[in-house]
């Protein structure tokens, strides 16, 4: 079992290593395989849950993903997928603390969480904290450099800080 994690550590971290090129598409698909591996949590239940959480945060109803997602995060605490999608519910109530919270315990488990640091970059920003931001931004784009979000971000938050803000 060992060296079955063993390769998917290396399958991943080989998928980094194509997200981060600067030039070509691979990296959409390693993107992709990400995502889909970081929503695995091992257990069908677990991946239910997280299911149901992210399926209510679409549906515009943080209250319910949070009921959903704390279940998930009280019996896989070791899943960052879980702590990142309750983060984006506490955010959507405007509940900032426990969303930093969260995302910084995401982190604590994926570092490379690009996804994570975004949502922090948001978060900080929301907080009125353009400086960590900032710092969250740039740390999310030098896993992911592709993320539209985050280079939107940084571009706008570079000129206000520059004092150039149109």
């Amino acid at each position: 079992m060992a060296t079955g994690f063993a390769q998917e550590r290396g399958d991943l971290d080989e998928m980094f290593r194509q997200l981060a090129e600067p030039e070509g598409e691979g990296w959409r698909i390693a993107e992709s395989d990400i995502l889909r591996e970081w929503s695995r949590s091992g257990s069908a239940a677990m991946d239910m849950l997280l299911q149901r959480g992210e399926g209510a945060l679409d549906e515009g109803d943080p209250q319910s993903a949070i009921g959903h997602l704390t279940a998930l995060t009280d019996h896989a605490p070791d899943f960052a997928a879980g702590w990142q999608a309750r983060a984006a519910a506490f955010a959507m109530m405007g509940h900032f603390g426990p969303a930093a919270s969260d995302l910084a315990r995401a982190l604590e488990l994926e570092p490379r969480h690009f996804g994570a640091l975004t949502q922090l970059g948001v978060l900080l920003e929301e907080m009125g904290d353009p400086e960590r931001a900032l710092e969250a931004y740039r740390a999310s784009l030098k896993i992911h450099p592709h993320q539209q979000e985050a280079i939107d971000a940084v571009a706008r938050l570079e000129r206000e800080t520059a004092g150039t803000q149109i």
